[in-house]
């Protein structure tokens, strides 16, 4: 008893120290899409749920809603500035309709009603300049996500109702400064309107944020001029993210461990070296799994480079050398035919909705993976269970893995031998040939194994880690 009791007490140590040591991060997520008096938006409500999975992955609490009226806004506000008092890092995002009356910027709750520039400044929306100031004031690094840069809904309501006197309102957002410790960005300049992107699928913007804010080793401001390029290159140069920033030092919402030591010393007021929460080892696992099925080689060697006797360090090492290599023997075999191109083009967001596969396609696609032993629902939605099942044949074909389509990738996909569903006659057949077998041969075949889904390389470690307490303890 003693020794459980001594043990229990070394647990609670060890994880008061871990949690003394981590950053602390919270993130307020919203996305207001379904308005009750303007146009709606489909997509701000996919968006917030994006970022938040977004966030939550690098150790951020989120304080998140989608579709929230005033009130509701209100609530989350009050929540989050409770939260973000003298965090480390606090990350304000909003997708949905925002307006500039005055050259002040003002998000709209879902059940906004503006008539005129006094329903904005009595409340009716959302003030973003004193949002900010009183939610996250004293978080030493804040960033300000905006993806609310569409046209002013109310714009023609608020000019019409102000004859007596004249009124600034403009399309898109007003320029915002940042104070010291904080980045803002919006989807587009000042002034200028953002595309909400295809129904159904992110903005733009918000998904060049996902796809870049949070990769391993990636400054802030370097993964901001990157979404900036990801978003003029997609939307054909209609579209340029703007922001302002004063940060005063490096932040890194996932940082490589390697780079924690460097980054030790102190650095200026306002600013924080990030380093990912959780364990070395969960810091490792998370960086592997978003390089392992890569086909970039400097990805693989970034890996290697940050944990050079990593315990995935062979597997990064076999994938490299296949990637010399190129495809196997079996999979050219296998993909005979098929334009070269496929085996080098990445497949992105944008290179799938420019098929345009409508629900039919896509399930058609979902069936024609499952008949190629990739198994999955035929749903017509490409959900994260499709994504998977995608990157898992196209790594076996040698394709880049991203879990997306191309043009290149669905022809060659729509070209491979699938298996159809059984016929009548085929069924007919069947019986017959099982009414003509022995008894014997009757005696049910053993059941497929199927992959439990998980991580083996994160199920052994916590595991062994549980076992070794477990085993220790009985032991004596």
């Amino acid at each position: 008893m003693r020794t459980l009791t001594l043990l229990a007490s070394l647990m609670c140590m060890a994880l008061s120290v871990s949690a003394a040591k981590a950053d602390r991060r919270v993130a307020f997520v919203v996305g207001n899409g379904t308005y009750k008096n303007v146009a709606q938006l489909p997509n701000p409500p996919i968006d917030a749920k994006a970022m938040a999975a977004t966030l939550r992955n690098v150790g951020f609490e989120v304080i998140e809603g989608s579709n929230l009226s005033r009130d509701q806004m209100t609530e989350k506000l009050l929540d989050f500035g409770r939260k973000a008092q003298g965090s480390d890092v606090a990350v304000f995002y909003y997708a949905g309709h925002g307006i500039a009356v005055g050259g002040s910027n003002y998000l709209l709750p879902v059940d906004a009603d503006i008539k005129s520039e006094m329903d904005v400044k009595l409340g009716a929306a959302i003030n973003i300049d004193l949002t900010l100031e009183q939610t996250m004031g004293d978080a030493k690094v804040k960033l300000v996500f905006l993806d609310a840069c569409r046209d002013n809904p109310f714009a023609a309501k608020i000019k019409s109702n102000s004859a007596t006197r004249s009124v600034n309102v403009q399309s898109g957002l007003a320029e915002m400064k940042s104070g010291e410790g904080t980045l803002i960005a919006f989807a587009t300049g000042p002034g200028q309107t953002a595309l909400d992107g295809q129904e159904g699928n992110n903005s733009p913007f918000t998904r060049a944020l996902i796809d870049n804010i949070t990769k391993p080793g990636v400054e802030i401001q370097q993964a901001m001029t990157s979404v900036r390029a990801q978003v003029n290159e997609e939307t054909h140069k209609g579209q340029l993210p703007w922001g302002h920033t004063n940060l005063t030092g490096a932040v890194y919402l996932n940082q490589a461990p390697t780079t924690q030591v460097a980054n030790a010393a102190p650095t200026a007021a306002g600013s924080v070296p990030m380093a990912t929460g959780g364990s070395s080892d969960g810091v490792e696992l998370e960086y592997w799994r978003s390089v392992k099925e890569s086909n970039k080689s400097e990805e693989l060697k970034a890996y290697l480079s940050a944990y050079p006797n990593g315990q995935f360090k062979a597997l990064a090492l076999a994938r490299l050398a296949a990637i010399k290599s190129g495809p196997s023997t079996a999979t050219r075999t296998l993909t005979a035919g098929v334009d070269p191109a496929t085996f080098t083009e990445e497949a992105t967001q944008l290179t799938e909705d420019q098929i345009g596969l409508d629900k039919n396609q896509r399930r058609d696609v979902q069936r024609r993976l499952g008949g190629l032993g990739f198994d999955n629902k035929q749903t017509g939605v490409f959900g994260d269970e499709t994504r998977s099942v995608l990157k898992r044949w196209q790594a076996a074909r040698g394709y880049p893995a991203s879990g997306y389509l191309n043009k290149l990738q669905h022809k060659a996909l729509l070209s491979e031998v699938v298996a159809g569903p059984p016929t009548a006659s085929d069924n007919s057949q069947k019986a017959a040939r099982r009414a003509a077998a022995p008894a014997a041969s009757s005696a049910p075949a053993p059941a497929p194994h199927r992959s439990s889904g998980g991580d083996p390389a994160g199920a052994a470690f916590v595991g062994g880690v549980v076992g070794g307490m477990m085993g220790g303890m009985f032991r004596r």
